[in-house]
């Protein structure tokens, strides 16, 4: 069962990166939010490193993703400007930087204080529900499904679903993985359904 949760979590994961980069080209956009996105390649790239001292299944899949969440980037720093104000517009490319930066500061912070393991998983389940927030607050922000669909949102809900179930309930009893797993799946249900009902609630955003 582990296995199989595993390898659900890697395929549904990719589908949301490749959907993530097939929207972003398509809509001229960039679809994952700038913090998530700067914390979930720093997680890929230092546990792919990490992972090549002693490989596991999940190994290949955090290169996969990595290497997913690269063109990404590329489309972030192609399209992100647009939704920067034109006062702030020549600062875009310097905060971009100070972001991946930060991120990558905070996941080896992670990396170095917990055994590797741990912050892994940690750090994965915690950025996972700001992610899962992040999402729902870029749709409204930006009163556009731009870059954005339900297939994407399915998926990234299934994707942290299969590893809360894995590592908080089959594996051990974890509350920290438990209690983020069930905050990440709040919001992920809660993004599927502002997608799905968008056209119902777009009037009411741009009137408030």
């Amino acid at each position: 069962m582990t296995t199989f949760l595993t390898l659900l979590s890697g395929i549904a994961w990719t589908i949301v990166y490749i959907e993530a980069i097939r929207k972003g080209f398509k809509d001229k956009s960039y679809a994952m939010p700038l913090f998530a996105l700067g914390l979930n390649i720093a997680w890929e790239a230092i546990y792919t490193i990490n992972g090549l001292a002693a490989p596991t299944i999940q190994t290949p899949i955090n290169f996969i993703w990595c290497a997913l969440d690269a063109v990404i980037v590329v489309t972030y720093f192609k399209y992100g400007k647009k939704y920067v104000p034109d006062a702030a517009k020549k600062y875009f490319v310097p905060f971009s930087v100070l972001a991946f930066a930060t991120t990558f500061a905070i996941q080896m912070a992670f990396y170095l204080h917990f055994i590797s393991s741990e912050a892994a998983s940690y750090s994965a389940f915690l950025q996972n529900a700001a992610m899962s927030i992040l999402f729902l607050t870029m749709l409204f922000h930006r009163q556009s499904k731009e870059g954005q669909s339900v297939l994407l949102a399915v998926a990234k809900w299934i994707g942290t679903l299969a590893p809360t179930i894995s590592f908080a309930l089959i594996q051990d009893f974890n509350i920290f993985i438990l209690i983020t797993g069930i905050i990440c799946s709040v919001f992920d249900i809660l993004y599927i359904i502002a997608l799905v009902k968008w056209d119902d609630i777009k009037p009411a955003i741009k009137t408030a």
